[in-house]
């Protein structure tokens, strides 16, 4: 995994919006005006991915734009410092920054440190799957999700995630997991092949798929 690496860019990150809130009178108007303008448009950016579930077909893009959200966010949330009372706004800003260190922010970003490019596979309408490997040191597991996204066809630069399918090591040989059409329409069937030591065949998930906005 590439949470170490991860972890310590964004510290470092996070150092950069300090040291540019603390030098923030010596930088000329114009620039000030920028910087916070383009803070805004990229988090809202990033949030309108977040909750239409729609973002571009290019992973390596996808994942600038949330360390730029990131990034933006931070900018801003440490600009509320200079606010009175400070009593108020620089506790806010603690607990505002906080949380960007947790596991569910920290792992999309890891995958600026990937080598590579991840492939999605077809699997016919447009659908497509990827497979997101992850682990959890904790527990001693580890396992895939298979993701399902549709690509329009007239704007084939942009997806929609429409379904997300988990298998763990426990349960099958998760690394060769994929997708195939289920058997009924606007469904989707995750298929993993089980280990040697457990009975024949495969694990069959079987999901339905939204309707596409």
């Amino acid at each position: 995994m590439y949470i170490p690496i991860t972890i310590a860019t964004l510290i470092t990150l996070t150092v950069a919006m300090v040291l540019l809130r603390m030098f923030w009178t010596r930088i000329p108007q114009r620039l000030g005006y920028i910087l916070i303008r383009a803070s805004i448009v990229v988090v809202l950016i990033h949030a309108i991915f977040v909750v239409t579930k729609w973002d571009t077909a290019s992973e390596r893009l996808n994942v600038i734009i949330n360390w730029l959200a990131l990034a933006g966010f931070e900018l801003l949330v440490l600009l509320f410092t200079r606010l009175s009372p400070r009593w108020l706004t620089v506790p806010s800003a603690i607990i505002l920054i906080v949380p960007l260190f947790a596991s569910s922010i920290v792992i999309p970003l890891t995958h600026l440190f990937i080598p590579g490019s991840r492939k999605e596979a077809p699997i016919g309408n447009n659908f497509f799957y990827d497979v997101r490997p992850w682990s959890n040191s904790g527990g001693g597991n580890a396992g895939v999700d298979v993701l399902i996204y549709y690509h329009p066809p007239l704007v084939p630069f942009l997806r929609h995630k429409m379904q997300t399918i988990p298998f763990n090591n426990q349960e099958c040989n998760s690394s060769a997991a994929f997708a195939v059409t289920g058997p009924r329409p606007r469904t989707v069937l995750g298929r993993c092949p089980r280990w040697p030591s457990q009975p024949a065949g495969t694990l069959d998930k079987l999901l339905p798929l939204g309707k596409a906005q």
